[in-house]
């Protein structure tokens, strides 16, 4: 009993109002949920939110308090910049990734036990330290004024935790930026220079038409058509070439375009425009096949 004498006294010395205790019954359990949220939930985006969310609630504890400063800074600086440095990474990052199953530490399992354990460890201190301790109201506290206050204690009490922290801090910019940094194997070369080289290989000196640039059609898996009507699988990016998933320009297609072209000729009273050389020789061949096999043969491009 004699470590809750100072409770005691204290609970003896001051007193609630009601609207403190509602603001307490009100605000706790909304941060303890979210708190639960933030481990519970599946989802990385519901879960920064949850903390997000709590992160607010204790702003307003602190505010209530009157720790106007610490207030302020759990909104401004936790919620509103690096919380929201987490939700813009996950966006950026994409939140239907899913996670590999397999564990790329060995015995990350037992570590994360045992820094849970040292968590433990360390809030039951705090705690215990903070019962068994004499306590300071808050108008001693802020005596000196409250940012003065903390300032004093960050650089007298609490200083190598401060500089630690500060360390390990510096430490993970440090290996994130190692981590991302990337050495070039060799010179980036200027747009005169990849000029050059594409007319020296004779290939592809003109930008190609991009994909699907005909009608019915704007999808970037079919291939565009040349200037002489036959479709070009180069115009489709290269990734998708890669996978097999460049979609075949069927013939009604090439059709399609040129029954378009000649009804705007004709509305217009413009010359019909003649069929492109590679259109007429698919044609030719569909004649001669029918011809010989008395069969309908579908030509796809």
């Amino acid at each position: 009993m004699s470590a809750l004498a100072p409770l005691t006294s204290l609970a003896a010395e001051t007193s609630t109002s009601s609207g403190e205790a509602v603001q307490f019954w009100i605000l706790a359990p909304l941060a303890v949920a979210g708190a639960l949220g933030t481990v519970l939930l599946r989802r990385a985006v519901h879960s920064a939110l949850s903390l997000a969310g709590t992160m607010v609630l204790l702003a307003l504890f602190y505010l209530a308090n009157g720790a106007y400063f610490l207030g302020v800074v759990q909104i401004v600086v936790y919620t509103g910049a690096v919380m929201m440095l987490f939700l813009f990474v996950l966006m950026l990052v994409g939140v239907s990734a899913t996670d590999s199953l397999k564990e790329t530490l060995t015995g990350q399992r037992w570590l994360a036990a045992g820094c849970g354990l040292g968590l433990g460890i360390l809030l039951t201190a705090g705690i215990g330290q903070a019962v068994t301790g004499s306590f300071t109201g808050l108008a001693e506290a802020n005596a000196g004024g409250n940012v003065q206050g903390i300032a004093s204690l960050l650089f007298t009490r609490y200083v190598v935790a401060f500089e630690v922290t500060g360390i390990l801090l510096t430490i993970a910019a440090v290996g994130a930026t190692l981590l991302t940094h990337r050495e070039r194997v060799e010179r980036i070369k200027s747009q005169r220079e990849q000029s050059e080289d594409r007319v020296r290989a004779g290939t592809h000196v003109p930008p190609l038409p991009a994909p699907g640039v005909y009608a019915r059609h704007n999808g970037v898996d079919i291939p565009g058509l040349l200037p002489d009507g036959t479709p070009s699988e180069l115009t489709v990016n290269a990734t998708l070439r890669a996978r097999g998933q460049v979609r075949e320009v069927h013939r009604e297609a090439v059709d399609a375009v040129a029954a378009i072209e000649q009804h705007t000729a004709t509305y217009h009273g413009q010359r019909v425009p003649p069929k492109p050389k590679a259109i007429e020789s698919a044609d030719q061949a569909v004649e001669d096949d029918n011809e010989n096999d008395g069969e309908t043969v579908e030509v796809k491009r």
